[in-house]
This record gives structure tokens, sequence and C-alpha cells, in this order.
């Protein structure tokens, strides 16, 4: 395992720890795609991979777009959490598709932090298939949830 890996590992679930709410890592929705952080640069990307499985493919037996843009989700948003060392929730998510993915193949994605303004993340990402060709991009802001500081008396 790349010591990144482990360090993003540690981060998240020490993060999340202190978050409340019932706040787990990884979610639900991160396991059933089966995705697998590959490399971690703290607080500035994050590379994630997906195999393509039955069922996330479209009748052209390729995979939905729908769940590309979920795997976008999935990876920005443990960056933006990393990042902001704050939890975040996405205000907008954007993809462009430039081929489709087959089955068997794995989907790999790197997201970087482009800006991060007090309250507002802005993150790029590229996808690849294991060929390293582009399958898609995409974009991201984030909104950071800090704690409101408490006003002196």
């Amino acid at each position: 395992m790349d010591k990144s890996v482990k360090q993003f590992d540690d981060e998240m679930h020490d993060f999340l720890q202190h978050a409340g709410a019932g706040a787990t890592y990884p979610p639900n929705c991160f396991v059933s795609m089966k995705a697998e952080v590959v490399h971690y640069a703290s607080r500035t990307s994050l590379t994630v991979k997906f195999p393509v499985l039955e069922d996330s493919l479209n009748p052209m037996r390729t995979m939905q777009g729908g769940f590309i843009v979920a795997a976008f989700d999935n990876v920005f948003g443990p960056l933006s959490y990393a990042a902001a060392r704050c939890p975040c929730v996405t205000m907008n998510l954007t993809a462009q598709f430039i081929r489709p993915i087959l089955p068997g193949d794995w989907l790999t994605m790197t997201a970087k932090i482009v800006s991060r303004g007090n309250q507002i993340l802005y993150m790029t990402a590229e996808a690849f298939n294991e060929k390293k060709k582009l399958i898609a991009t995409g974009s991201a802001n984030a909104m950071m949830l800090k704690p409101e500081a408490k006003a002196s008396s």
C-alpha cells in the first residue's frame, strides 16, 4: 500500500471520528462502487480507481454517465473533507464525457484542489481508462461547513 493511501485513511478516520452525526469512512456509496484510493497528496489531490462493474453498464454495455458522475462525487467529496478539515457540501458538479469505458476496465480519477477560499473549494478532475485514454473530465465547487465562532461576552 502506498504510504499516501495510509495517510489519507488515517486522516479521514480521525477527521470523521470528530465530525459526529454518525459520519463514516468509507461511505457505502464508495464501497458499493468498489473504489480504491491509489494516491493522496496531502490536502491537494486524490486519485481513486473504480472497476467498471456490470451493475454500472448502460444498454450499450459501457459505463453509464451517472455512474461516472458518482465516481467523480466519490473523489471530490473525500478530497474536499481532507482539504478543508471540516465537513463540506457539494454546490455543483459538472462532467464532460469524452469516450466510453467498457466492462472489465478500470476508471482512474485524479481530483485536485484548484482554489481554496474562505468558504468555497473549487476542484477539477480527470478520469482515464487503463490505456491512459481520457474518459471524462469534471469540476465541482464545495462549501465548507465550518463551525461558527462563538461570540465573546
